[in-house]
Formats: structure tokens, sequence, C-alpha cells
């Protein structure tokens, strides 16, 4: 990125800034009672320096006076609907237009927020020039500068004695006098409106006049209505403004609006957040804005401990009580609305993205930006801080639950860097790596992924009393422990595989034995997570956000992890039943054969014989039936089960749907050719007799009942409806031959197509004919239906 583009990205991030604050400050505010109860309770409740507890010496009950003293709503104690209900709702509709204003305003353009800008700073010309003319007619009307004669008169009569006794006088006006045509100049660098030349020398008098009327001996109550009518001009131009562009405003936000629901519709709700997020810059908004507000936090805070200590007070006397102090009120304050917290996980995303980048730095490898661990460690910051409620906490209650917050989110992230880790073990075990230096830095993080669990268990369970809070931050951390002890044993496993001379047949069962262990372990701990969270729901603290997180927790972790864990322990069982029925080869046979696995291209000491005469270890053949049962050289069935009657069970849609292959001696016409047939001087493969358990789906019957059978993937592949038949002949004899069976069978017949334009063959595309029959059909592979 240049420079220039660094300026205007700091640009705008800044502009954007000052959004968030408003929104921050109307989010804080009480809706009822008097504004200054509020700041009354501040003083003296919240402040930790002002409090009983605290350094300060203020008196409590001097706070308690002025909060009485300026009460309103003496005057309205007969009129209870007025001093409740009314201005509750008229200060509801308030904060909501400006939290409205706000958000617009923090969405629009880096040139309609210059406009803005250019708006808001024209009115604080205005009002700096208003303030600046009071002060300084609150300084001519007061004695010793009231006595003297006007500096007009004294000019005008030459009288040097009146001018140099008025000398305080003469500077103030004179340097009110300079200030005043800068802010006049500067409004109208400002003014966005109507540009004339006559418009802007008024505009620069209008500023003028104050200071020039203060010449004169005049009464101080006209010398106080002066600057207020000398602003009224340049209020009148800037409302015109605001005014003749509502409109426009209007219309840029209905633009948005069509802007927003065209992408949506396009791309996507997901693009559209994704395309938002980049172009306004949000973590660095968030956190420039978080800092900004943090930083004026902990400076009223040393400001009043110096205060409370002393008016020469140094930083450098702050003790440990003091920075805790000043610590816990600023992370107290600092998650106190939703625009705080998101500030709060901004930062936390930022810190724990620079952790995952040095532990790869470490680890020497290259982390996906999707799956960053900022992004993963802010979304669950930010949940667990709604879940629990924090921002409507108050007090040491809120800093607690932040604490513990932290606790979930450390363990978190030691489970993110233990994904990191694990396969740069598997990797490295099984490559042979020689480079030791890696191995070590692997071996150290995991030896830390261990030592920083049993260290944070140490400390929770020695300074905390048993609840739920620490039986799922201790459940987190076994896991870690777990998973980082089965990835050592595996690559313990693996590691010694690579440098054994013989194939180990043992390794696939050990290392399965090991892995469901660990994923037993983490199943157990999810079932108790999961009755941990639920007695918090019902018994602690519930919330929509809490049910739905537990339900996603039972589906992802609980659900889903049963189930896959099922599937692989039936693949595996399947395997092993369809092994068996092999025959093992005797060592004679193995000599003749005198050949490698052609799975692992390892020596066979020990090997299982296909039906095809082929040889391959128990174990490579046994983990390539987990994909597909045929045989890996010449896709030969591996494993035959004949569907029976009493094995079957409902079939989709109330029949059952049996695969027959077509004999190669009456399936001429189906097929199109018979083998080696000359057809445009193209040869079609012989058509080999093979059996498949297929279980069609909805999309069987498609245009004219055709259905191919791709053997590499073992599935029902649907051709595209644009694909024309081989030749007219072959089309019209498989249509009489339809026409001819199918009142009888009712069948839809696996015909190969081809391109009108290049038939294309395909080895291992076979021909079936599906006969639907009103039985049952079970599928003896996975044993379902």
């Amino acid at each position: 990125m240049s420079l220039q583009e660094q300026a205007l990205s700091f640009i705008d991030t800044a502009l954007r800034v000052p959004p968030l604050f408003i929104m921050d400050e109307v989010l804080k505010f009480s809706f009822t009672g008097p504004l200054h109860v509020r700041y009354s309770r501040f003083m003296s409740d919240e402040n930790p320096f002002l409090n009983g507890n605290g350094f300060g010496h203020i008196n409590e009950e001097d706070v308690k006076m002025w909060a009485t003293e300026n009460d309103t709503s003496d005057g309205l104690e007969g009129y209870p609907m007025l001093t409740s209900i009314a201005p509750a709702i008229a200060k509801i509709l308030m904060f909501i237009l400006m939290y409205i204003i706000a958000t617009v305003t923090f969405l629009l353009s880096s040139q309609r927020l210059i406009q803005v800008y250019l708006v808001v700073a024209s009115m604080a010309v205005v009002v700096a020039g208003y303030q600046a003319n009071m002060v300084t007619v609150q300084y001519l009307t007061s004695p010793p500068q009231s006595d003297h004669p006007s500096v007009l008169y004294s000019i005008l009569s030459l009288n040097a004695t009146a001018l140099w006794d008025s000398g305080g006088t003469l500077s103030t006006l004179t340097v009110n006098y300079i200030f005043q045509g800068s802010l006049g100049y500067l409004f109208t660098l400002l003014y966005s409106g109507p540009q004339y030349p006559v418009l802007h020398k008024i505009m620069i008098t209008s500023f003028l006049m104050p200071p020039i009327s203060m010449l004169f001996t005049l009464p101080s109550g006209i010398l106080s209505a002066v600057p207020l009518f000398a602003a009224l001009l340049p209020l009148v131009l800037v409302k015109y403004t605001v005014a003749s562009n509502l409109l426009k405003c209007t219309q840029v936000v209905i633009d948005g609006y069509h802007y927003a629901r065209r992408i949506m519709r396009d791309f996507g709700l997901h693009s559209l957040l994704e395309s938002e997020w980049v172009r306004l810059n949000v973590p660095n908004v968030l956190r420039t804005f978080w800092l900004i507000r943090v930083a004026h936090h902990v400076v009223i805070m040393l400001g009043e401990f110096m205060y409370s200590r002393g008016e020469y007070q140094s930083l450098w006397t702050l003790d440990l009580e003091a920075v805790y102090v000043i610590f816990k009120s600023v992370m107290t304050q600092g998650c106190e609305t939703v625009v705080a917290l998101l500030g709060m996980t901004s930062i936390v995303s930022y810190v724990s993205h620079y952790v995952g980048v040095a532990f790869q730095m470490i680890l020497l490898t290259v982390e996906d930006d999707e799956r960053s661990m900022g992004t993963v460690c802010a979304i669950l910051f930010f949940v667990l801080a709604e879940q629990s409620g924090l921002t409507v906490m108050k007090g040491e209650k809120r800093f607690v639950r932040l604490c513990r917050n932290f606790c979930l989110l450390f363990t978190a992230m030691l489970h993110f860097i233990h994904n990191m880790v694990n396969p740069v073990l598997m990797s490295l075990s099984a490559s042979r790596n020689p480079a030791l230096y890696r191995h070590i830095r692997a071996l150290i993080v995991c030896s830390l992924l261990v030592f920083l669990p049993v260290l944070l268990l140490f400390i929770l369970w020695s300074f905390y009393p048993l609840s739920t809070w620490l039986l799922a931050v201790s459940a987190f951390s076994i896991q870690v422990i777990v998973k980082t002890l089965v990835s050592l044993l595996i690559y313990r496993l693996f590691l010694v595989d690579a440098y054994c001379s013989t194939f180990w047949e043992k390794l696939d069962d050990y290392v399965y034995y090991i892995k469901a262990f660990g994923n037993s372990v983490e199943f157990v701990f999810g079932i108790l997570l999961f009755f941990n969270g639920a007695w918090i729901y019902f018994f602690e603290s519930g919330g929509s956000i809490r049910a739905f997180m537990m339900c996603i927790h039972a589906y992802f972790n609980i659900w889903c992890e049963a189930r896959n864990g099922w599937t692989v322990f039936m693949k595996r069982r399947t395997a092993v039943n369809k092994i068996n029925s092999l025959p093992e080869a005797t060592p004679e046979q193995l000599n003749d054969h005198d050949d490698v696995c052609a799975i692992c291209y390892q020596g066979l000491h020990t090997a299982r014989i296909t039906k095809c005469n082929h040889y391959f270890h128990s174990v490579c053949l046994r983990k390539w039936l987990y994909v597909q049962d045929s045989c890996p050289l010449c896709h030969e069935t591996l494993y035959k089960t004949e569907p029976s009657d009493d094995k079957q069970g409902v079939g989709e849609g109330g029949g059952e749907i049996v695969m027959d292959r077509v004999p190669p001696d009456q399936d001429a016409d189906v097929q199109g050719a018979q083998p080696n047939e000359d057809m445009g001087n193209r040869d079609i493969p012989a058509w080999r007799h093979r059996d498949f358990d297929v279980i069609p789906g909805e999309n069987t019957n498609g245009p004219n009942g055709e259905v191919v059978i791709d053997n590499e993937v073992g599935e029902a592949v649907m051709l595209p409806p644009q694909v024309q038949h081989l030749e007219d002949g072959v089309m019209h004899r498989q249509q009489e031959r339809r026409e001819s069976q199918g009142s009888e069978r009712g069948d839809n017949r696996a015909q190969l197509q081809h391109n009108d334009r290049e038939p294309q063959f395909n080895d291992n595309n076979d021909v079936f004919t599906l006969r639907s029959l009103r039985r049952h059909f079970i599928d003896q592979d996975i044993g379902q239906q």
C-alpha cells in the first residue's frame, strides 16, 4: 500500500469514528429520570477514586446536595404525566433519531461523509465565534475594564493616558478582532452553499460586527445581544444549506437501500456484508474508537488519582493497587455498550491474529485467512459476551464475567493452535523429514499445549470454588490435553513406521484405536458440556442466544460426531468382513507372485488374493474398500451380496429398486452395437458383466429413462438432456425393444449415449437395465435401505 493510500485510509477511519461515539453515548444514557442523576450516580458510585473504598476526599453529601439543588422537576410535582412518561418518550424518540442519523452517517461514502463534516464544521465555527464574543463582552463589562472610557473615544480624543490605562482592553479587542476575522474567512471556505463574493464579504463582516461594537460605549445588554444577532446570519445560511439538501439526503438513503437489496438478490447477504466490511474498514474503525475511548477514560482516572493524592503528585507514585483499580475500571467501562463491546472484540481479534502469526512462524506454516485465529476468536468472544449478558451487568459482576470469558477464550485459542500443529506433526512423521529443527519446533508447541492447560487448571481449582463455569473451562482444557497426547502418539507411531524396513501391518489398527479413544473422550466431554449448559440455562442465566448455541453444540459436537463415528465404525466392520471373505496368500504363492502391493508399493509378506487373482495387503485393501467395492487394478467386484426376502425393507417411494445386468448375448439392441462392431470407424469396447448395488434417487427416471453407472465413483450419473443418441438405427432398435417389453416389466433401460458431433466412450461406464418392483431393497454394504 502506497503512502497516499495509507493517508486516505487513515482519514477515512478518522471520519468514521465520531458517529460511533454518538451511538455509544446514546446507548449509555438512561431513558428515565433527569440527566444530572446519571452523572451524580457516576460521581458517587461508579468512580472508584471518589467513593468510600477509593482514594478520593470529595464529600458524597456535597454531590447529593448538588443533585438536589439542580433538580428541575420540583415545579412539575402536580403533573405526574409530565414528570415521568412524557420526558421518557421524548428522550426515547430523540435518542432513536440520533442513533439512526449516526448510523446513516457511518455508512456514507467518503465523499458524502466529507460534505457532512463540512456542514458540522461550519456550525462549529459559528458557535466558536459566538462564544469568543460573549467571553470578550463579559470581560469588558466587568470591573475594572468597565470603568475606563470607550476605546474609540480615547483614540479620537488622542487620550494616550486612557489608552495606556486600558491596555488590557485594547489587547483583548485586538485578539478578538483577529480571531473573528479568521473564523469568518474559515466559514467562507467551509460553507458548501451558494458561492457569491458579496456573500463572503457579508459573512466576514458578520463575524467582525461584535468586536467593532465593543469599541463604542454601549449598555451591557446591547453588547450581549450583538454577538447573538451576528451569529444568526451564518446559522441561517447553514440551516438553508441543510434544508435544501434534505431531499438529496433522502435520495441517497433510498439509493443505498436499493443497492443493498440488489446485491442481496444477485449475490446474497454474505457478499453484501463482506463488501461493506471492506469498504467501511470496520476493524480499524472499531479499534481506533475503542482505543480513544479507553485513553480518554485512563486520562480521567489518572487526573482524579492525582487530585485525590495532592496537586503536585507524579504518575510515578502509582502503586499496584491504584494500577489494578484503573485497569479494572477501564476494562469494565470498555464493554458497557454494544458499540464498546464491538470495539473490544476488534482488539481481541487483532491480538489473537498476531498470536496465531507467532505460532505460524514457529511452525513454519501458512494460515488460511478465512479461518484465521483472529476471526475465530473475535466471533467466539462476542458470542460469549452476548450469551452471558455482559453489557447489562454492573460493576464487579461485569469484570468477573469478563475474566471468565477470557479464560474460555484462552482455551479456545489452545484448541486452534492444536489444529495448526497437528497437520505439521503428521506431515513430519510421514515424510521422514530430516530437518530436526522442524520436529523440535512442533514438539515445543505441543509441550506448551500440555503445560498451559495444566497450569490453568491448577490455578483455577486452587483459588475458585466449584461452579458450572469452572467445569466448562476444565472440560475444554482436558480436551486440549487429550487431543495433544493423541497427536503425539500417532506422530510417534508414524515416525517409527517411517524408519521401519518392513511393512507394519498393524499400524492402521493402532492409529484407529488411538483416534477412537481421543474422539470418545471428546464426545463424552461434549455431552457433559451440553448438560452443564442446560443447567446454566435453566437455573443460572437463560437467554435465546444461549439456547441457540446449545442447539448448535448438540447438533455439530454431539449428533454429527456420533453419526460420523458410527459411519466410520460400520465401514471398518464391513471392510473387515469383506477382507475375511478373501483367501490369504500362502508363502509359496507370495514367492511365485514376487511383486509389491499395487496400493502402497511395499513388499508383500502377507497378502489377500482377490477373485481376479490380484495380491494386496489386507490393510491397504481395507482402506480401498472404504471408498468402493472393486479391485484397484481391474475394477472387478470384490464382494457380492444377493438381496434376500428376509433382509428387505421399505425403499424410497414404497417400492424396491433392483438393478439387473442385461446379459451380453441379449442386449445388442439395448447397448446399440455388439462388441467391436464398426460404427463410423469407431470401436465400442466390450461390455463387462458387472454387479452393482445402486440406490437410485429422485432423478433416476430421466429423459427416456436413461442412466449410466460410473465405475470409478460407483454412482448413477444422469446424462445431460442435450446429449443425443448414437445412430438413428440404434435409437429405433432401442425404442422397439422398449415398447415390446415395457408393458411386461415397466423397466427403464440404461443406454450408452453420445454427442451428435463426437460420440465419446468410457471404459468405466456400463449399461444396465433398472427394473422397478413393488418390493424392498437393502444395501448390504452399509446395512441401510
